[in-house]
């Protein structure tokens, strides 16, 4: 007989994870790789960076799964993991930018070209939810990890103040300052655009 592992808690996969029952690992990973991806998708603002952060995020959680503390919520744990990898990537990405200044002309005529985004012309929403992806990752990280966590993982304040290390109302007002800079970003760029036209 077979276990259904769709019917087991966070605590009892993460178990049985641990006890080698590969199974286990996939279903946690079947339940919170969107919610993963979608963190990480609004910190750096790329589909495929995204998609290798999913990547390593599991990777690292796979290898700490005996130290998860079944009494915490698994997609907490996960969320905390994942913000550690955006904030490596962001390291990782500000020391590229810095020594891409000194490659030849050509080379970063490619690298821009690569870090084009393309324009999905039949979806307006496509757009539009790409400008604020863009928008969300522009923000300084202080801000925008608390509002990926509860505005679009929606985590609860005590969830991302735990996640972040903050207090609770460190959440509440970097929330309210990431709110109204976002607002401002997107103010802004939509002036540029009607400008451009």
């Amino acid at each position: 007989m077979s276990l259904d592992w769709t019917t087991l808690s966070d605590g009892e996969l993460a178990t049985l994870s641990i006890a080698g029952r590969q199974a286990a690992f996939s279903e946690i990973m079947r339940r919170y790789r969107q919610p993963i991806f979608r963190l990480a998708r609004a910190f750096v603002g790329e589909a495929d960076e995204a998609l290798d952060l999913v990547q390593e995020t599991f990777v690292a959680a796979h290898q700490a799964m005996p130290r998860y503390d079944t009494q915490r919520a698994m997609k907490a744990w996960l969320s905390t993991i994942a913000v550690n990898k955006c904030r490596d990537w962001a390291r990782k990405r500000a020391v590229r930018r810095f020594f891409s200044f000194a490659a030849p002309l050509d080379e970063q005529a490619e690298t821009i070209a690569d870090d084009q985004v393309a324009i999905d012309d039949a979806a307006a929403d496509r757009q539009e939810l790409a400008k604020v992806t863009r928008a969300i990752a522009t923000l300084p990280m202080n801000l925008k990890e608390p509002l990926v966590l509860r505005t679009i993982e929606g985590l609860s304040q005590a969830e991302t103040a735990d996640v972040l290390g903050i207090s609770q109302k460190a959440v509440e007002t970097r929330l309210y300052r990431a709110r109204a800079r976002l607002a401002e970003n997107l103010k802004e760029n939509q002036g540029v655009g009607a400008r451009d036209a």
